[in-house]
């Protein structure tokens, strides 16, 4: 690197790092989840104002692959505490109302989303037909678990009915919606010489399930009194690192690695250790490592050329992905017999969409299956699914409330968990995240 281009780097990233503060506080304050102001720093810095002339000036063509490898390692670390705060043991306390509802508001909008890919494929699509049907229905699909969670923390509503089963729905969403994923990329990329590897996938997911899972648990077994040395952080960070390789490497994406070896870390008798894991990476790639992507995401999103059409496309697009989360949420819970109003709030969390949406849909961008204008238009729905819950919420069910303060009990026929149920102890580290650990919010 020229001394140009290390200072450019500087100068763009406390550029990032201060308005991707500023703006995610801001929005803090209008009661959103600061995701949606630091994803607007990102567009902000993009080709959308002015032309490109202030992206051009701050993040010049020679550093920006630099930023796209710190988005890239802010990405991996993201998944890999998803996939640390995921919990199994939520969703088998569930019931079948979680269930009902995961897969209903899954399916719907999946369907949906490809229809509305045929209609799009005129103007939007890409040269591989089944692969951008497929992840139209999956983007459609997401649900972000960590800005769901973070609006239940907000509101004191983590412990709640209401509360668990959203949570319950959000993890089963999660695996649905990656599944599906790792499929599309897998059939996809199955060309070429090197096809022969996406056959390792299978075999690695179990030896991390049933071999590399049990080791780590004996390992913690006995020692009761592990605590997150520098040592055994470097050793989580080459376990997260290696993990993202071995997926990228085999033909899937290096998220889906990320997010495996935050779920095979053992929880019972290591939960001070993941706390601590979780405010030391969660602070790093929360306050550097994240604002970086946003701003990598948002030098993708140009709005500075829409015109009626891409309008008429973004209502379409709004249209499918509210309508039909929303209906295959509130339709599953009613046949559950969930009471009205609570039905209508479950489906509205189940439309945040917020950074997990960014991260599939930057994948999209990535191997092609969508095309610029399309991945600016997807992008603005992510924020606005995102924006709308929480006003939405409180409409429907009212302010946030003292949780000692007596609650109605939940409907006599209703599937839904106890509210003693433990909440996870989420928490990406980051604003828009849930946890009670990292950044203040």
């Amino acid at each position: 690197m020229t001394t140009h281009q290390t200072s450019s780097l500087l100068v763009g990233l406390a550029a990032v790092v201060f308005l991707a503060r500023v703006l995610g506080m801001l929005a803090r304050r209008l009661n959103q989840p600061a995701v949606i102001g630091e994803v607007l720093a990102g567009i902000a810095l993009g080709p959308t104002l002015f032309h490109g002339a202030l992206s051009d000036a701050l993040f010049p063509a020679g550093i920006r692959p630099l930023l796209a490898a710190l988005a890239a390692v802010g990405v991996a670390a993201f998944m890999f505490l998803v996939g640390l705060e995921w919990d199994a043991a939520m969703i088998r306390g569930s019931g079948s109302l979680a269930a009902t509802v995961s897969f209903s508001s899954v399916l719907l909008p999946f369907g949906l989303g490809m229809l509305l890919a045929l209609y799009l494929m005129d103007d939007y699509g890409t040269g591989d037909r089944t692969a951008f049907m497929l992840f139209m229905g999956i983007a459609m699909s997401i649900t972000a678990f960590p800005v769901l969670a973070r609006i239940l923390t907000d509101r004191r509503m983590s412990r709640s009915p209401l509360g668990v089963v959203a949570l319950a729905c959000a993890s089963i969403d999660d695996v649905l919606a990656w599944s599906l994923l790792a499929a599309v990329i897998a059939v996809s990329g199955s060309a070429g010489p090197d096809q022969w590897r996406i056959l390792l996938a299978v075999p690695y997911l179990l030896a991390m399930l049933f071999v590399v899972r049990p080791l780590l648990r004996r390992f913690v077994a006995r020692r009761p009194a592990l605590t997150l040395t520098p040592t055994v952080f470097a050793a989580v960070l080459v376990g997260l690192l290696l993990s993202a390789a071995a997926t990228e490497w085999v033909g899937l994406h290096y998220i889906f690695g990320a997010f495996l070896f935050g779920v095979i870390l053992p929880r019972e008798g290591s939960e001070r250790l993941r706390a601590d894991v979780h405010e030391r990476l969660g602070h790093l790639s929360g306050t550097l490592l994240l604002p970086v992507f946003f701003l990598v995401a948002g030098l993708q999103v140009d709005l500075s050329g829409l015109d009626a059409g891409g309008l008429g496309a973004l209502g379409l697009i709004l249209l499918v992905a509210v309508g039909g989360k929303f209906t295959g949420a509130f339709a599953a819970a009613r046949l559950n017999r969930m009471p009205l109003r609570q039905s209508a709030a479950l489906a509205t969390l189940m439309n945040t969409r917020g950074l997990t949406e960014l991260i599939v849909l930057n994948v999209g961008l990535q191997l092609g299956f969508l095309d610029r204008d399309l991945y600016s238009l997807m992008v603005v729905m992510a924020v606005v699914t995102t924006a709308m819950a929480g006003p939405l919420l409180s409409w429907i069910i009212g302010r946030p409330t003292d949780p000692d303060a007596p609650r109605p009990p939940a409907h006599p026929t209703a599937t839904t968990p106890s509210a003693t149920t433990t909440a996870p102890a989420t928490g990406t580290g980051t604003e828009h995240a849930a946890g009670t650990v990292g950044t203040p919010a």
